[in-house]
């Protein structure tokens, strides 16, 4: 049986995104708060919450860690899907996975920024036969 956790950051973060894991450079705006674009979220909805990078760490980077995630097997896979938007050109984002055994963060996904400014939405598949964190 497949388990859908949404998360839409309306009220807080999700539960995937533990809060003391918002590091500095992370806030939680909508398109309304006079930041600059985007000006909504990826449903054109001005109002709706989503998770940016502020100004200031144009230079250097910030991670977003989840929780614990248990191991997959056959019946269990993991799929995030998320909806992203990369603007400046020299701005990258980039999944990894860390398995529980492992000091390293292994990439597994990687976008760099184009000059669409737009929405765009990305799935990954991830099996692990440990505990991880992405």
């Amino acid at each position: 049986g497949s388990s859908w956790d949404k998360c839409d950051f309306e009220t807080s973060l999700c539960k995937a995104l533990p809060e003391f894991n918002l590091q500095p450079g992370w806030i939680r705006r909508n398109g309304q708060s006079g930041m600059g674009p985007p000006y909504s979220d990826h449903n054109g909805n001005e109002s709706a919450y989503f998770l940016s990078l502020s100004s200031e760490m144009q230079s250097s980077s910030a991670t977003l860690r989840t929780n614990v995630f248990l191991p997959t097997d056959e019946e269990h896979v993991c799929q995030i899907r998320f909806h992203y938007w990369v603007s400046q050109m020299s701005g990258t984002l980039t999944v990894g996975l860390q398995k529980h055994s492992e000091d390293t963060v292994t990439n597994i996904w990687q976008v760099s920024g184009e000059l669409q400014n737009r929405w765009k939405v990305n799935t990954i598949t991830i099996n692990s036969t440990e505990k991880y964190e992405v």
